[in-house]
């Protein structure tokens, strides 16, 4: 089995979970004997082409004209991956194209339609979600083009019943069409030995971690509120908040308001490796997100065997029974944040059996590898529709 697969980042470029998800399930689709052949932006470091860890990866060259804004970078870009997409056809008989999100969309759209291939959609998140509706133009445009590509597509995947529910409800999209694979999390990745002294580079004393991206709907402004409180109870906890972001210099100057600079720490972007040390040393992983498709964050701090609090929010619903492989608060409320974290701070033993559990919950039921298996059944059975449509027969007649 052939797959064309395009997605607007890989690593090393990655700017949310969107890279590690497609690169961790592409070497996992490998090992199910699915050749993969991965168009993605490519990186001044490295190779156009290169065949890593068995995916196929051609990285195109960024457009070197200046454009008005993003909605039409992303257009130039799409371009790109058609020029790349177009030459692989040529020469190589695929049997289904598999798109991530709408950055990718009208590629796939061009694609699906000019050789008669299914199309496969993968949608980690909606601009309408994210937002917490549709205010602007350029909002309105994604969301379009997110209906179009529910629309082009034969199947449809998400990664929570969450996003099923928005999917059905904001595009209309049949539920017979849509297949939840939940994300998952690489294991050996987040079981590393952290060099001495490392967590003294933060603190002495309880060290509480966030890492995402800088935006509202990440809900770090609640964490902040919380820390007045919690550092009533913990005098020495430290808070580390690593990602970037438009709400980064709002934040800062938050910290500075309320008077808590001196127990946060911004780290800006960090290293996969500084990353996988933080979530070790932490003694609270927390995620306090508005919205949150899925939230792969929460599994890594359960690999890392790192207690988590998340807030009740989309996927982190379907990740974490409360009170037994994490805390739940309530969403944008700051005091039920708080109470959450200084539980664990607080209180050894119970944080010692979410950990236990939590990491548990991780090696037993969020593998890549059965994701993948998972995902080359939606492959396969896509294909066995596609075999006795009419669109079979139009590309025969195209060829």
């Amino acid at each position: 089995m052939k797959i064309l697969m395009l997605s607007w980042e890989y690593p090393p470029v990655s700017i949310g979970g969107l890279a590690s998800h497609v690169k961790n399930l592409s070497t996992n689709l490998i090992q199910e004997e699915v050749e993969v052949h991965l168009i993605t932006q490519g990186a001044e470091t490295v190779q156009k082409f290169a065949k890593e860890e068995g995916v196929n990866v051609y990285r195109i060259e960024k457009p070197e004209i200046s454009t008005p804004d993003f909605l039409t970078w992303v257009m130039l870009v799409n371009f790109s991956f058609l020029e790349v997409a177009n030459d692989l056809v040529k020469n190589i008989d695929f049997d289904l194209i598999h798109i991530h999100d709408w950055l990718a969309g009208f590629a796939g759209k061009c694609l699906k339609r000019s050789y008669q291939l299914p199309l496969l959609t993968t949608i980690h998140a909606t601009e309408s979600g994210r937002n917490h509706g549709i205010y602007n133009s350029g909002q309105q445009y994604i969301n379009d083009v997110e209906w179009l590509i529910n629309y082009e597509a034969w199947k449809v995947i998400c990664c929570s019943h969450y996003m099923e529910d928005e999917l059905h409800h904001l595009f209309q999209t049949p539920r017979d069409k849509i297949r939840v694979i939940k994300n998952g999390v690489d294991l050996d990745t987040f079981d590393v030995e952290v060099p001495a002294g490392f967590k003294e580079k933060y603190t002495s004393g309880k060290l509480i971690f966030f890492i995402g991206r800088i935006v509202r709907e990440k809900g770090i402004h609640v964490l902040l509120e919380s820390a007045g409180e919690v550092l009533a109870a913990v005098p020495d906890a430290q808070l580390v908040i690593a990602g970037q972001g438009p709400m980064l210099a709002e934040l800062k100057e938050q910290a500075h308001g309320m008077g808590i600079a001196h127990n946060v720490t911004f780290t800006g972007y960090i290293s996969d490796q500084e990353r996988e040390y933080l979530y070790q040393v932490a003694d609270v992983a927390v995620f306090p997100s508005l919205y949150e498709p899925f939230g792969i964050v929460a599994l890594e701090a359960m690999a890392s065997k790192t207690p988590v609090v998340v807030s009740g929010v989309g996927g982190f619903e379907e990740i974490v029974d409360d009170g037994r492989d994490g805390l739940k608060a309530l969403p944008g409320n700051a005091n039920s944040l708080a109470e959450k974290i200084i539980k664990i701070l607080t209180d050894d033993q119970y944080a010692e059996g979410l950990r236990r559990r939590g990491y548990r919950k991780a090696v037993e039921e969020y593998s890549w590898a059965g994701i993948a298996r998972q995902t080359k059944e939606v492959y396969e059975e896509v294909l066995a529709e596609y075999q006795q449509s009419a669109w079979r027969d139009l590309q025969v007649l195209s060829n």
